[in-house]
């Protein structure tokens, strides 16, 4: 009955997010089975293992009385729970956090929202209940409820936060799972959170698409000298602050959609790559941004990249009364034999403890070395996996969509403002071509499928400071606005035709 389905959705978020699933744990690997045997009342059942990974994708088929399916998705890791310090081992039991969180606040006075939040009664804590376990619950009570005419596909996918390797395992997999099960697959819904710090008009929406992301890496060479003769050489660290000064918030690289803006980039690493004290300046440092787009190639990122280094560079020269070039990895790696990038990216590869950006880190290092290259100088590339910009690119889908989400009280967005898993199953624009040349690491130490095309949407819950100990959803929304809403898109789509 769809009159139970706010209490079901409540009783699957509460369930899912007691079961700890932090990515690249034990536990994430343990969960894709677990959930499994949550969904075996459903008509077909399978886990997926994620080749030369612990870790399993999890699909449930609903059968309905034709072909035409629609996909329900979303990823089932989350961040860490240390940031809860002391109420650490209540991370993941909503009900019992609540009270212990509201104490802390009313004691410290440290965020007076996020207690008036938790003191209302609409919301809940916990860790990975807003991002996401109370959107894949609501696609499950969904499922529970729905008695159309659609298949119901759900697609639960491991690594969102970190490398997304389980939504790029699944992508290439739904042709052949269609096919095998005479499936026609006219829709895909995430189910992904959105934070919004005000009233949750910005929550509650269905976006039509998602924003694209790349890491730009920035390697910059120095020229050592003593402290005490600093003009007689290019110090690193300075040179990286310019570049720093230069890329903060840069409105160049904020692309603009109507009245959506991607976030404009900002730093997420810069150090200087001394090892230890000494009275010489730096020679290297190792930066990256990152840097959202949507319709934007990541050709024309790494142009406007190129662009915004060569004008920190230009006032840097100035100061230091010398040049510093600034160059494309791909152009510096060009000076070398194909078979020896080939070499240095497969040997780094196989440094699997790394994460991405320190691997292309240390590849960049190594190309730049064997180039016969010297500094001062940047080397500009790409530092982790292309998340491509998706959007909805037929519009009388998107005008039945948008007509039936607001029938629930649902505005829409063009792009989701927060990087996901969108980007490997829906309609993705923009070329990779010079992603793949000017990333070190590409086909070594990740593999990119080509984004399975399908019509693709977000539809989730809403709440505040997900990746933060303060994380909280507004449960009326996720539990009962939510599956209702999916339901009436399902049915609005299904009668389309």
């Amino acid at each position: 009955m769809r009159n139970d389905i706010p209490a079901r959705a409540r009783e699957i978020a509460l369930e899912l997010t007691s079961w700890p699933s932090v990515t690249g744990s034990a536990d994430e690997a343990s969960f894709a089975p677990r959930l499994g045997r949550h969904l075996s009342r459903f008509d077909a059942v399978w886990v997926a293992p994620i080749a030369g990974d612990p870790r399993s994708n999890v699909f449930a088929l609903k059968r309905g009385r034709g072909r035409r399916t629609i996909v329900l998705t979303g990823h089932f890791d989350v961040v860490p729970a240390a940031d809860y310090g002391a109420l650490a081992p209540l991370a993941f039991s909503p009900e019992r956090l609540l009270p212990e969180i509201v104490a802390r606040l009313r004691r410290t006075g440290e965020n007076p929202l996020a207690l008036a939040d938790l003191e209302s009664g609409a919301f809940l804590p916990g860790r990975g209940l807003l991002d996401m376990k109370a959107g894949l619950a609501a696609g499950i009570a969904a499922m529970e409820a729905y008695g159309g005419e659609a298949n119901l596909l759900f697609m639960a996918v491991a690594d969102e936060e970190e490398r997304s390797a389980g939504a790029r395992a699944a992508a290439p997999l739904l042709p052949a799972i269609a096919a095998e099960h005479g499936l026609e697959i006219e829709l895909v819904i995430n189910l992904d959170a959105i934070s919004d710090q005000g009233d949750g008009a910005a929550g509650r929406v269905v976006a039509l698409g998602s924003i694209g992301k790349q890491l730009v890496t920035g390697f910059v060479v120095g020229k050592e000298a003593h402290a005490c003769y600093p003009q007689d050489g290019a110090n690193a660290a300075y040179l990286a602050a310019e570049l720093l000064t230069q890329f903060e918030l840069a409105p160049e690289l904020a692309e603009t959609s109507g009245a959506e803006i991607a976030a404009p980039p900002t730093a997420l690493h810069a150090k200087d790559l001394k090892s230890g004290y000494n009275v010489t300046t730096p020679a290297q440092a190792w930066l990256y941004w990152n840097t959202l787009q949507h319709r934007r190639s990541a050709a024309e990122v790494m142009d406007i990249s190129l662009m915004l280094a060569r004008r920190a560079m230009a006032r840097a020269g100035r100061k230091l009364d010398r040049d510093v070039p600034v160059m494309s990895l791909a152009e510096v790696a060009a000076r070398l034999p194909h078979a020896a990038v080939a070499e240095i990216a497969a040997r780094i590869a196989q440094l699997r403890s790394l994460d991405l950006p320190e691997r292309a880190k240390l590849m960049t290092a190594e190309i730049w070395a064997a180039s016969g290259l010297s500094g001062p100088a940047v080397v500009l590339g790409f530092g982790s996996i292309p998340y491509p910009a998706v959007s909805l690119a037929d519009a009388g889908l998107e005008d039945v969509i948008v007509t039936a989400a607001a029938g629930h009280g649902l505005s829409s967005l063009r792009y989701f403002p927060g990087i996901s898993d969108m980007s490997f199953l829906g309609e993705a624009s923009g070329d990779l071509s010079a992603a793949e040349a000017n990333t070190p690491g590409w086909g070594t130490s990740f593999t990119m499928p080509a984004p399975a095309g399908y019509p693709c949407i977000n539809i989730g819950p809403w709440g505040r400071d997900y990746h933060h100990w303060l994380e909280r959803l507004h449960a009326p929304y996720a539990f009962d606005t939510l599956p209702s809403a999916l339901l009436g898109v399902i049915d609005a789509v299904m009668k389309r035709r």
